[in-house]
């Protein structure tokens, strides 16, 4: 018996995992991003906690409701729970597996044989010892996979959260852009009505034709439809913002309007190499590649045979109560060895099918890993033409409005006809609506630009509370 723990002692001393060993693929990447503006020196934008990016304060008050009561958050955390349980479980493979059963024949005469015994035993109580030597690096290796799967779901917790957290900013924003367009959609209805009531009176002195006055009530019930249309986008938004916060559909408070929303002056975008480690994305796919690369070694180790040792240790007597006496014990122990032998193609065509899905991980990884800078750049471009989109807009809207002043003194005056006013609200309109969208387009694109550089919205940064001041 000694002999063979030496010898089994031995084995697993020299012994090593089968399969490859997960190496990090090999990824190109540039020194800067394309549309960096050269910033690439400077700290990423990611770096910086989420509450010090979005400072309305609502806004904060709503992700913090998010983190805590929405409901996809929560199932992903319950995922990280259930796949820690199971890396657990695959750790206990490396023990012995010991069961123990015990009983008592319902009779006097109930006959029970065991190895060893020559008599029958009226009480006895058994337990079996069994212990597989990982010689060839299976349970290791599926250890190893259990550990990858485990890392990936928290990975993928933290990819649903910075999810989550984007969201609920955009959501939140778009709220904001129709609260906007729906305070100058009710302005301008106001003005249209005043037009028309203008058209109409001159319409009854003769000063102008029904065709202006026609004119007039046809955009001013453009504008009641387009108010009335902004009204019904507004509520979905709160619904669906709603939904995101994990509760029924409910009128949201605003905090700062869109207007006084704070836009960081700078949005570095940090170095590329950064996105390997800390986008979740990227991390998850890099995961998935560890822990199917780790099961090739685990299928591989399945062709070989397994060696065991095994026990049975237990006491007997026809006496109950001498049942746990010195003279009623007994025990056997030894050694088994298991190998394939007519499913050794099966296990063969397995460890090639896995070696397929580890091919498949790993196109994935590069495809997520061009994906990310693709997202990047998208990002980094939108913020850029969207500040120079954003001033050309706001002087559009101030020179619209200096022309809807002058050319309604002149169609007062009996100087211009009704066109000139008609074309100049019409324009200041449209023109207000598109600067309204132009600003919630550049606060999304601050928003996907820091989502894209895997930004710091983890759940534990979600826990800290923001600092005074």
């Amino acid at each position: 018996m000694q002999a063979l723990l030496i010898i089994v002692l031995l084995s697993l001393m020299l012994s090593c995992a089968m399969g490859p060993d997960y190496t990090r693929p090999q990824t190109d990447t540039e020194d800067r991003f394309r549309m960096a503006d050269g910033q690439s020196d400077l700290p990423s934008l990611a770096n910086l906690p989420w509450w010090e990016l979005l400072r309305d304060e609502q806004l904060q008050q709503l992700i913090r409701m998010a983190l805590a009561e929405n409901y996809d958050l929560q199932r992903a955390v319950a995922t990280v729970d259930e796949f820690r349980a199971r890396a657990l479980v695959s750790q206990t493979d490396w023990l012995p597996q010991i069961t123990a059963a015990a009983s008592m024949p319902a009779g006097r005469k109930a006959n029970f044989l065991f190895p060893g015994f020559a008599s029958p035993f009226n009480y006895y109580t058994v337990g079996n010892l069994a212990w597989e030597v990982d010689l060839w690096g299976r349970i290791r290796r599926s250890t190893e996979a259990a550990r990858a799967d485990l890392l990936s779901k928290e990975e993928n917790r933290r990819a649903v959260t910075i999810q989550l957290v984007s969201a609920v900013a955009e959501a939140y924003f778009n709220l904001l852009q129709f609260d906007l367009q729906l305070d100058i959609a009710k302005r301008t209805l106001q003005s249209w009505e005043e037009s028309v009531r203008i058209a109409q009176a001159r319409l009854r002195q003769g000063m102008t034709s029904k065709l202006d006055a026609d004119q007039f009530e046809a955009e001013r019930a453009n504008a009641a439809a387009r108010t009335a249309e902004l009204q019904r986008q507004m509520v979905q938004a709160e619904n669906h913002l709603s939904v995101l916060l994990g509760r029924r559909p409910f009128s949201v408070t605003r905090g700062h309007s869109l207007d006084e929303q704070i836009v960081p002056p700078e949005v570095p975008a940090g170095l590329p190499s950064e996105l390997l480690q800390r986008r979740p994305d990227l991390l998850v796919a890099e995961r998935q590649l560890a822990a199917v690369t780790a099961r090739i070694g685990a299928a591989k180790a399945e062709r070989f045979p397994r060696i065991t040792l095994t026990g049975l240790l237990g006491v007997a007597h026809p006496e109950l109560s001498l049942l746990f006496t010195d003279s009623s014990s007994f025990g056997v122990f030894g050694a088994g060895l298991a190998a394939p032998l007519l499913n050794a193609q099966v296990l063969g065509f397995q460890q090639e099918a896995v070696e397929a899905q580890s091919k498949e991980a790993l196109a994935q990884y590069q495809q997520a890993v061009l994906t990310a800078f693709r997202e990047v750049e998208d990002a980094l471009i939108a913020v850029q033409t969207a500040r120079t989109q954003r001033e050309s807009q706001q002087q559009q809207v101030a020179a619209l409005q200096s022309a809807l002043k002058l050319a309604e003194l002149r169609y007062k005056g009996g100087l211009a006809n009704y066109l000139d006013v008609l074309v100049a609200r019409r324009s200041l309109f449209e023109s207000e609506l598109a600067l309204t969208s132009t600003r919630r387009l550049l606060l999304a694109s601050v928003v996907q630009l820091y989502k894209a550089l895997g930004g710091g919205w983890s759940p534990e940064m979600a826990s800290v509370e923001q600092p005074e001041g």
